[in-house]
């Protein structure tokens, strides 16, 4: 691989290096800025419930008997406290939240407890996680390709990904998911290089990590396996047999795992997933998914189709790019090279690409085809870097590859800035939860207002809400199919109903003889009449 490389490029490999630290700085500083800026949205509402130790049951036991309660009583059940401890958290997630796998909700739980209660820390453990994204990728590169420029091409281009940036400011275990990925690379590679137990020891321990930090990382693992029986030509070789006790000891640390979601099921996770969609619009949201790894400018279906049609070019242009950097990679890498890449990008995304176009599901989103991203981040990098460095590539084409390497990266870097500043972006399913901020305005703008739902809109809805409207704001929340004693004392009364409940609007209209205002779909303005 170095042979490869101009060595009219050594001199410049410096000023290289310190333009990608100045990218380095950069990506940091949009995984940390206005961490608290974004709407803190219903899966890390689920995630906070989950580190603070109490049931859902609990929540909506203590919460929907008709008494008046504050902003401070909700966010009792979002974060860590002296009557729930890490035992509570971990029998939450195992009744609960059985799929969502323990290991992140534990040291987020921890870092909070350390650092403090509030959004910005609960989402700042994500960012600071993601840093070591940094350091694995370098390591990775060095690993696989032998080249520490291939290295420092990578870091830049994952520094500015608008997806990791994204996933860097979530209260979920997606960062600490490619953190996992990467070691668990590094590990594979390595122990097959050096032939020792104790680099096999290593990648068992390596994947205990991953299968304790997302449900996906089993098919990771079942892509490693796949890699090294084939490098080795399916024969029972040491570094097979040795591969094969590693996986045994890594998937024996999850098999009390594996019973508890055996034993306590919760098909509903993934009714989201059940939608049917054509294979049009299939083939549109795996294009988006894949181009946002160099380009987000946060389109989604609500947004007007003249947006959509122009972005189309700058999608297929990103598309090409990808295709075309797998093509060269396996052209002009070994087999230990390109085949790695191709299972790492296949790990994930062809099983749910199979799911989607065979039997027209939605199962592809950004957040599980990660492993794909970084894959094409791999081939992306080798691609750049040979091209931009080769003595084979004439000056013309060094300076065209040059001027794309600019672009991508400027595509990275004004992604990120349009994020810094937006208070919602698609991961957060703005068709779902854009009207939030304007919900939490209305109700703010009242002197004592209080806020009237039921126990089917306290999580997510309530508890989004509660992180949105003032202080001074009350709640009152009855269980379904019955009605709150309204007192008075307050100047704006609100029937917030996300999930909709004509009980509840018929009975508040004809019990204290109001009216209901409508002031979007989901809020009321309870007037009573003269």
């Amino acid at each position: 691989m170095k042979k490869q490389l101009s060595q009219r490029w050594l001199i410049s490999q410096s000023w290289l290096r310190f333009l990608i630290i100045i990218l380095l700085v950069i990506g940091v500083f949009f995984r940390f800025v206005n961490l608290d800026k974004k709407i803190y949205w219903g899966d890390e509402v689920f995630s906070s419930l989950r580190i603070s130790g109490y049931l859902l049951s609990e929540m909506n036991e203590q919460l929907s008997n008709g008494r008046l309660f504050s902003i401070e009583d909700l966010h009792k059940y979002q974060y860590p406290n002296p009557e729930k401890n890490t035992i509570d958290t971990i029998k939450g997630i195992i009744l609960e939240d059985s799929q969502i796998l323990p290991l992140y909700i534990l040291m987020t739980r921890f870092w909070v407890e350390w650092f403090g209660n509030s959004v910005a820390v609960t989402r700042s453990f994500s960012a600071f996680i993601s840093l070591l994204t940094f350091p694995c990728i370098y390591w990775l590169c060095q690993e696989l390709f032998e080249s520490s420029l291939i290295g420092w091409i990578a870091i830049a281009l994952v520094a500015v990904s608008p997806v990791h940036v994204v996933y860097a400011q979530e209260a979920r275990a997606y960062s600490l998911w490619i953190v996992a990925i990467l070691i668990s690379s590094i590990a594979l590679l390595r122990a097959m290089r050096l032939k020792t137990k104790v680099s096999w020891c290593i990648y068992a321990a390596t994947l205990s990590l991953g299968f304790y930090t997302h449900i996906f990382f089993t098919f990771v693992a079942f892509a490693q396996g796949i890699y090294v029986i084939a490098i080795e030509r399916f024969r029972l070789s040491k570094t097979s047999i040795y591969y094969l006790l590693s996986l045994l000891a890594g998937f024996i640390t999850f098999v009390p795992w594996i019973w508890i979601i055996i034993t306590h099921p919760q098909p509903q996770a993934v009714d989201w997933a059940n939608v049917k969609q054509t294979l049009f619009a299939s083939a549109a949201r795996w294009a988006g998914i894949f181009s946002r790894t160099f380009l987000d400018l946060s389109i989604n279906s609500s947004d007007p189709g003249k947006l959509k049609i122009a972005l189309i070019p700058f999608i297929l242009i990103i598309l090409a790019l990808m295709i075309y950097s797998i093509y060269v990679l396996c052209r002009r890498t070994s087999k230990e090279v390109w085949l790695f890449v191709l299972t790492l990008i296949g790990s994930v995304g062809l099983p749910l690409l199979l799911v989607d176009f065979v039997f027209q599901k939605r199962y592809a989103t950004s957040r599980y085809t990660l492993p794909s991203v970084l894959g094409i981040q791999l081939a992306v990098a080798y691609l750049l870097t040979t091209k931009i460095t080769s003595i084979s590539t004439k000056v013309w084409q060094k300076s065209l590859w040059s001027l794309i390497t600019f672009m991508l990266i400027m595509g990275g870097v004004i992604s990120c800035m349009l994020y810094s500043q937006a208070q919602i972006w698609w991961n957060k399913y703005p068709e779902k939860y854009q009207e939030y901020p304007k919900i939490a305005q209305i109700i703010s703008q009242g002197n004592k207002p209080l806020v009237i739902s039921d126990t089917d809109n306290i999580l997510p809805p309530i508890q989004v809400l509660g992180y949105l409207v003032d202080p001074k704001v009350r709640f009152q929340i009855v269980e379904k199919n019955q009605l709150p004693e309204i007192t008075n004392g307050f100047t704006d009364i609100f029937l917030f109903l996300f999930e909709p409940s004509d009980f509840l609007k018929a009975g508040i209209e004809k019990v204290y003889n109001s009216k209901l205002q409508q002031i979007n779909h989901f809020v009321w303005k309870i007037i009573k009449s003269t």
